[in-house]
């Protein structure tokens, strides 16, 4: 498989997925021309890209989902739930709330918890690689575990540091939604979640979803860092992703 994380952050979110017979998107949140433009940087045609998997609604995560399916026609995978939140037509659509294969690419769905009707993860196979893709979430249910684990590679929401979530500037409501069960994951719980899900197959981290105002990417990986390394773990390359400009093409 070769991955890409196309944009990241609260502004727009897009990670690509490709194996030898597909190509994909996880989420579209930033604009048609921008995912245009940033596919072609890998050598993508847009018009290659053959399906779309939603992990939820939020504007940020499909926020050019309208423009990119009118112009070229791939299949939107989404459950009934999220399909219900959208204002607009999808005419090409699977719901997908179980395991699903597509030519030479597995996908298991992994249920997460955010302020919205329904939100996954997912986990991508092919070739004996897998890639787990985790975003938006309050917490993982412990009954998950066993499935995100001894993966290659882990694209990881590192949402938020505590301390500069609290002594920002979001009013007190705001951070008790982000704090809470249907929020995101701060640096200190997503630094847990991966140190019990690493293995020595694991090749590479990227957490994705910084917070511009409560998170510093330095904070985010010294977490992890630390927390790895109380559970003796190391891992060749972790990776911070970046709003508005993709991380290379990973062959995993």
């Amino acid at each position: 498989m070769k991955v890409a994380v196309l944009a990241s952050g609260s502004k727009g979110n897009c990670g690509y997925i490709e194996t030898e017979h597909t190509k994909s998107l996880v989420d579209i949140g930033m604009s048609c021309s921008y995912i245009e433009k940033t596919l072609r940087s890998l050598d993508v045609e847009p018009n290659s890209i053959q399906q779309i998997f939603i992990t939820h609604t939020h504007t940020d995560h499909i926020g050019g989902l309208r423009v990119f399916i009118k112009k070229y026609n791939p299949k939107v995978y989404l459950t009934e739930k999220m399909h219900k939140e959208i204002d607009f037509e999808i005419k090409n659509y699977d719901y997908i709330d179980d395991d699903l294969i597509i030519d030479d690419l597995s996908i298991m769905s992994i249920k997460t918890s955010h302020d919205v009707a329904d939100s996954n993860g997912y986990v991508f196979s092919s070739n004996k690689k897998s890639v787990v893709y985790i975003t938006d979430t309050g917490y993982i249910h412990v009954k998950n575990f066993k499935k995100l684990a001894d993966k290659d590679l882990y694209i990881f929401e590192s949402n938020h540091d505590i301390r500069m979530l609290k002594e920002g500037k979001y009013p007190y409501h705001l951070q008790q939604r982000i704090l809470s069960d249907k929020g995101h994951l701060s640096n200190k719980d997503s630094a847990y979640y991966l140190s019990k899900f690493i293995s020595d197959k694991t090749r590479e981290i990227i957490l994705i979803h910084l917070s511009e105002e409560n998170n510093d990417p330095q904070v985010a990986l010294e977490t992890l860092k630390n927390t790895l390394n109380k559970s003796n773990k190391k891992i060749p390359k972790i990776e911070i992703a970046k709003q508005k400009e993709r991380t290379e093409l990973i062959e995993v």
